[in-house]
């Protein structure tokens, strides 16, 4: 299981990573738990001052990396992912803003990957696009149903992918 974690383009993007909240030693000491900073309030505020965060799951590296580079060159933060169960497991850690996932992949398919994302309360709100070669097997396996947000075709322009991505961003009232 590959697991590819990118730096984001722009400074306050890297403040979106895993490491602890810059303020967080200016707690007293029994706040001094990362807990606190996990609530709705706190989350509302960061997204205020954030950038985006997209998680884009390949089993291509070539693919991955060339959507990556490009979301990251648009001043999106990106992890990447190269299978359905690193992506879960990413997901769930990591809460992004999107994912863009493949739908054939080794370990586990898109449409599984969606479907525990859909039904996890840390994931389930996460908009997911279906990124695939294969659109007839995708629906016919019920990527929609899953819970996709929507199902794109490769090969797919990454400008036209930056707009699924925005506009599912401005739907969720992230920018």
């Amino acid at each position: 299981m590959d697991v590819v974690v990118l730096e984001a383009a722009h400074p306050e993007a890297q403040s979106r990573s895993l490491r602890p909240h810059p303020r967080a030693h200016r707690l007293p000491p029994q706040e001094s738990s990362p807990l606190p900073l996990l609530g709705d309030r706190a989350r509302r505020s960061r997204r205020t001052h954030r950038v985006a965060v997209v998680l884009v799951v390949d089993d291509s590296p070539h693919v991955r990396e060339m959507y990556s580079e490009y979301l990251r060159h648009r001043g999106f933060g990106v992890l990447a992912a190269s299978d359905g169960l690193a992506a879960v497991q990413l997901a769930l850690g990591a809460r992004p803003d999107v994912i863009i996932m493949d739908f054939a992949m080794p370990n586990m398919s898109g449409t599984t990957a969606i479907k525990r994302l859909s039904n996890h309360a840390r994931t389930r709100n996460i908009p997911v696009v279906v990124l695939t070669g294969y659109p007839y097997e995708a629906i016919e396996e019920g990527a929609l149903e899953a819970g996709a947000a929507m199902l794109l075709t490769k090969p797919c322009l990454p400008e036209a992918l930056e707009g699924h991505v925005r506009s599912l961003l401005e739907r969720a009232g992230e920018i």
